[in-house]
């Protein structure tokens, strides 16, 4: 890319800050906490924050991603220790989201369970135990690219975030009809 192309590509004055997270906000996204430990006097201090920017980004070999804005401690935090572990919320831990977001505390209330030196959420669908492998600046975010080092999933409703507010799935159509769906296509029909 050129640098003629990357200015182009950041020459975004035209869309205010509040109004691209109006619009991404309409963009449904699971619910996960980020998390990672640092060296306390008293053992390993567990630190954590909320976030829905988070993608699987490969297969072979197991890579995701979380984005977290430069100046957060949590990035500060990742970057020093070099791993991070992602806890993918159940319906019923809103509470903890607004926690790790800093809207309401209950440090009481959090339970972590810890994974090779790192907290996860005790209870979330999904718990991932990360190392980084690259860190890339974006804009006032920086992505941290990481491998999959463990990985627990367990069955449940998520927990979703569309438009600031918090949801649950609903199916679309009855489960018998996503069968039959599923089932014709997987017959080349």
């Amino acid at each position: 890319m050129t640098d003629s192309t990357t200015e182009r590509l950041l020459d975004t004055a035209g869309v205010a800050p509040g109004d691209l997270r109006g619009a991404m906000s309409r963009f449904a996204s699971g619910v996960t906490v980020i998390t990672t430990a640092t060296g306390g006097p008293a053992g390993p201090e567990a630190h954590g924050m909320t976030a829905n920017a988070f993608l699987s980004v490969s297969l072979a070999p197991p890579l995701v991603l979380v984005s977290v804005a430069a100046r957060a401690k949590s990035n500060r935090r990742i970057t020093e220790t070099g791993r991070y572990g992602v806890s993918v919320l159940n319906a019923g831990q809103h509470a903890l989201s607004r926690h790790f977001a800093g809207i309401e505390a209950m440090a009481d209330a959090v339970d972590f369970t810890w994974d090779d030196g790192i907290p996860l959420i005790t209870g979330a669908l999904v718990q991932l135990v990360c190392t980084v492998r690259a860190s890339h600046p974006a804009g006032d975010h920086v992505l941290h690219v990481a491998a999959v080092d463990h990985v627990r999933t367990r069955d449940g409703v998520p927990l979703l975030l569309y438009n600031g507010e918090p949801r649950t799935l609903t199916p679309a159509w009855p489960a018998e009809d996503w069968r039959t769906r599923e089932t014709r296509r997987g017959n080349g029909q």
